[in-house]
């Protein structure tokens, strides 16, 4: 008898801890859990953090994502309303907020990835055909004022990419909340073209750019010629000047030899007479120089008073 009553009370203590194991379950930050009964949805979604408490055995806990989560959508081919088709890359932001709804109509996290794949690409899908390219490439606060050089076929877009973006969030948002869903906010991560129509624009950049920089180039032979032909006419000036006052220089200095050789030839014409000769004589006689010269030659004067 002792021993069943040990058996009981040891059974009694492992049922205990078995029951507050089972019976408690901690809800951490970011978690949001919906407690069933047998598969039922039982209360309402527990959302705040910390212990909270279920009926052992009879009722699980389903834990989902309080948190705002990321939808990638694989890149798509889509035709414009103007039949241009482009490669449009595309995201968006999305929580749970109605853990019962979610429960009931998604349950997986896979499930609801999907969900938004159908909905979000359809959607985008139906506004890109509704649109002209201009309106996918082009934001909504683009302007002729940021082109560099506008041509006139350039036009500011009626909506713009930002504006096409809000567009769908608006047109999928109002299909989420069923499942339990709410869509924060859509992106164009990436717009391209097809490869066809990506050679085509890149060759119609390339040219653009050449033309750009053909006129550049023109523009800068013409600022060349134009700072070359004001240099060389200020060089002109310059030495024309220098020329000027060189000669006004040179006629001074002329001027005031010629006076002062006057004086000097005033004050004593005679040694005036004799020292130009002396000059003569060592521009006319040279190194190795020989001279023939009559005996009434002015060379030969001063000469012949020295031997006389």
């Amino acid at each position: 008898m002792k021993q069943i009553a040990q058996f009981f009370l040891i059974g009694l203590v492992l049922l205990s801890i078995t029951v507050v194991f089972d019976g408690f379950f901690i809800l951490k930050e970011g978690q949001q859990a919906m407690i069933t009964q047998f598969g039922a949805p039982v209360g309402e979604p527990k959302t705040e953090a910390g212990f909270k408490f279920k009926l052992p055995f009879v009722q699980d806990v389903n834990y989902f994502d309080k948190r705002v989560q990321i939808w990638d959508g694989d890149p798509n081919q889509i035709p414009t309303n103007d039949k241009t088709f482009v490669y449009l890359d595309v995201s968006a932001r999305w929580r749970i907020t109605d853990a019962l709804q979610y429960m009931q109509a998604v349950k997986t996290e896979a499930r609801a990835q999907s969900l938004l794949d159908d909905i979000i690409d359809g959607t985008v899908r139906d506004m890109v055909n509704k649109n002209d390219l201009i309106e996918i490439i082009r934001s909504s606060d683009w302007s002729l004022a940021t082109m560099t050089n506008p041509r006139n076929n350039d036009a500011p877009p009626k909506v713009g990419r930002d504006g096409i973006s809000n567009l769908v969030l608006e047109a999928a948002a109002k299909v989420t909340p069923q499942y339990g869903i709410e869509l924060l906010d859509v992106m164009f991560k990436r717009v391209n073209y097809i490869e066809s129509v990506r050679l085509k624009v890149y060759d119609r950049m390339i040219s653009e750019r050449k033309r750009i920089a053909a006129e550049r180039r023109s523009t800068g032979e013409g600022k060349k010629a134009e700072i070359l032909g004001k240099v060389e006419r200020e060089l002109t000036v310059i030495l024309s000047e220098a020329n000027r006052e060189a000669s006004e220089i040179k006629g001074q200095a002329d001027a005031s030899a010629t006076k002062i050789y006057g004086d000097i030839y005033n004050q004593d014409p005679e040694f005036f007479s004799f020292y130009k000769t002396l000059q003569s004589y060592s521009s006319v006689i040279g190194k190795n120089t020989s001279l023939i010269l009559s005996a009434d030659s002015d060379l030969f004067q001063y000469l012949q008073k020295v031997d006389n």
